[in-house]
């Protein structure tokens, strides 16, 4: 598939360099320009380009950047072709975004970025912390191989998210229609805890929406009085998230 990927991120950079090492045609672009992005995305074939570059020509666009940047691109993303499937991976989390009323309210992040960008989403790889999509990825059928929920209203985009997740090194799982993706958000039992396919379904269905922003402040309470071990030892983060959201 031909892919434009905006955000270069921990996020952005893992899944430039993943999916054009898995054949894919990768564009990727950050608002510095392409003279900013570095060799090391680019050492699978991928190549860097202006923003607006990175939509134009492609079948799928990965949003990587932080939620409240969403209404920024929301009037290039409306150039897109209906088309082209976009994918957001982008979570809200106070200790790095305070400005969303509408999030703070409980709105569900997916349907908020929808109406934002004025088009249907997909939501994937928000639920996954960063040193585990760059590390933890295995070949299809492997033992204990981690899952990543997908979400989407329409399914052959849905399919599309989760096929390119499987690209990416882990198991695709069919999380549904965006309305019930807060399943996914921090706070949820399986945001951030490495679940296997099996162990997704149950914790995606224990998920208490009530429950998820007390959760996800006290997770990100305890990372931030710990923050230098966690920098030396990222894993621990799936160990905190597993105890405070599980």
């Amino acid at each position: 598939m031909r892919i434009g990927i905006i955000g270069t991120g921990s996020i952005g950079k893992t899944l430039t360099v993943k999916l054009s090492a898995a054949g894919h045609e990768v564009k990727v672009a950050n608002s510095r320009g392409p003279e900013t992005i570095g060799a090391d995305l680019l050492v699978s074939g991928a190549r860097a380009v202006a923003v607006a570059d990175a939509v134009r020509d492609v079948d799928v666009v990965i949003l990587s950047i932080p939620l409240n940047r969403i209404p920024d691109i929301a009037p290039l993303i409306a150039t897109v072709p209906a088309e082209t499937v976009v994918i957001d991976t982008s979570n809200y989390y106070p200790a790095r975004d305070s400005v969303i009323e509408a999030i703070e309210a409980g709105q569900v992040e997916s349907l908020w970025v929808a109406e934002q960008l004025g088009r249907p989403i997909v939501k994937a790889w928000n639920a996954i912390g960063a040193h585990s999509l760059a590390e933890r990825g295995t070949p299809a059928g492997t033992d204990g191989r981690i899952a990543i929920p997908v979400a989407a209203d329409d399914k052959s985009a849905r399919a599309v998210g989760m096929a390119l997740v499987e690209d990416a090194g882990f198991d695709g799982f069919d999380a549904g229609t965006l309305v019930q993706s807060w399943r996914q958000q921090p706070g949820s039992p399986c945001y951030c805890t490495d679940l296997t396919s099996d162990e997704m379904r149950a914790a995606l269905a224990a998920a208490e929406v009530e429950r998820l922003p007390k959760r996800r402040d006290l997770a990100a309470a305890v990372m931030f009085e710990r923050i230098e071990e966690l920098r030396s030892t990222p894993e621990h983060a799936v160990v905190v998230n597993r105890a405070v959201f599980m």
